[in-house]
């Protein structure tokens, strides 16, 4: 490979997340954390270096965005995805949860049902309940070592409930589901036929294992491109989710004008500077690293497929397709959440999510992320596998 992911990255001198905030968490200060949804990379050549270009311009004006960004992203997703977006179809926000946010409150009432499918990203949930929208869930199937849908209970929810929005996770955070074509077109057929808008979470696209394929929701047909919110971001891809971009796409015209009067209610006009000129140079210049990134998570989930076969037999991995999460399963430690958490983090000194987060059928699970030097996930299994002995 071209980049070296294996040199260790101090991301103290930043002010990062991880290390500062575990004493603050009531958690000791030696405590490895495996737990946020970013990468312990540093970022692409060209990302620095047009950081460094922006900077050294001297001014941080208002910022708008110029053809040249649009052009960037229009390449990226008609090469990777083979999918083609039109320049009116983009609102930018500055996150995904912010644009669900808004979808929310843009597209159903106080009291209307919207549905997620557990275990699943947390802030859908919460940014459900506090639009006091009313949360209704269709629970993954989980199948030997695969996550299922059950498509009766999905069209049973929506009709009992009132539906108005389904917020699909492909890939799905944290299960790492990576659905299908077939998947997804009965999916949007159920929506189509109850009058479900879907806002489809699509942040984790540009990281596939071999053998899956990522499929975007509204390119399976211009039926489903016309009812469907697709939330995509450089966030994950290329590691920058401090900078607080986010595309997104909406082809309905209605739709469109909805969504954008509701981000502009909440004062939100223009994205900064820096994030903006980042993006469009990932896009632009980060392809070559990003297959050698992708390289690189697989190995180190080779790694952590055969430390768990031989040397921690009660614990099983569920199988990714995409994303830099794994979802591990520790039911078989038969523990309760406090002996769990007892043996995970003043045992081992670690700190992973638990996957009660993602929903009760997440209990017994935990999230974890492999986005990091070799070294720092050797580290977290052998403290993992000293605590269980």
């Amino acid at each position: 490979m071209k980049y070296n992911f294996d040199e260790v990255f101090d991301r103290r001198i930043c002010g990062y997340l991880q290390p500062h905030s575990s004493a603050e968490k009531g958690k000791p200060e030696e405590t490895l954390p495996r737990w946020v949804a970013d990468m312990e990379f540093p970022v692409p050549p060209c990302i620095q270096e047009k950081v460094r270009e922006t900077a050294s311009a001297g001014s941080f004006e208002y910022s708008n965005m110029k053809s040249e960004y649009y052009t960037a992203i229009e390449k990226w997703y008609r090469r990777k995805h083979k999918y083609r977006v039109k320049e009116e179809w983009l609102i930018k926000t500055p996150g995904v949860v912010f644009a669900i946010s808004a979808a929310i409150r843009a597209f159903s009432e106080k009291g209307d049902g919207i549905l997620i499918q557990p275990p699943v990203y947390y802030p859908f949930r919460d940014e459900i309940l506090h639009s006091d929208r009313k949360l209704v869930t269709n629970e993954l199937q989980l199948n030997h070592d695969r996550y299922e849908i059950d498509f009766g209970d999905f069209e049973h929810k929506i009709r009992e409930n009132n539906v108005k929005i389904f917020i699909l996770c492909n890939p799905h955070n944290p299960v790492g589901r990576v659905y299908k074509k077939d998947e997804l077109q009965r999916l949007g057929e159920i929506c189509a036929r109850n009058n479900v808008i879907v806002v489809s979470d699509e942040t984790h696209s540009d990281i596939i294992f071999p053998g899956h394929k990522h499929q975007i929701f509204a390119g399976l047909s211009k039926k489903f491109e016309q009812m469907t919110i697709t939330c995509t971001s450089p966030s994950k891809t290329f590691n920058l989710a401090g900078l607080q971009i986010a595309n997104i796409f909406i082809a309905n015209k209605k739709l469109r004008e909805k969504f954008a009067k509701e981000v502009a209610v909440n004062g939100y006009r223009q994205l900064n500077q820096v994030g903006l000129a980042v993006s469009q140079a990932a896009y632009e210049g980060g392809k070559e690293w990003l297959n050698d990134l992708t390289e690189y998570l697989e190995s180190n989930i080779n790694f952590v497929r055969v430390f768990i076969q031989t040397r921690l037999p009660r614990v099983r991995l569920i199988e990714p397709e995409g994303t830099y999460q794994i979802w591990l399963d520790l039911r078989g430690l038969s523990l309760n959440d406090e002996e769990r958490e007892e043996l995970i983090v003043r045992k081992a000194g670690l700190w992973f999510d638990s996957g009660r987060m993602y929903g009760e059928c997440g209990e017994g699970f935990e999230r974890i992320n492999i986005a990091c030097p070799r070294q720092s996930l050797e580290t977290a299994f052998y403290r993992l596998e000293e605590a269980l002995e």
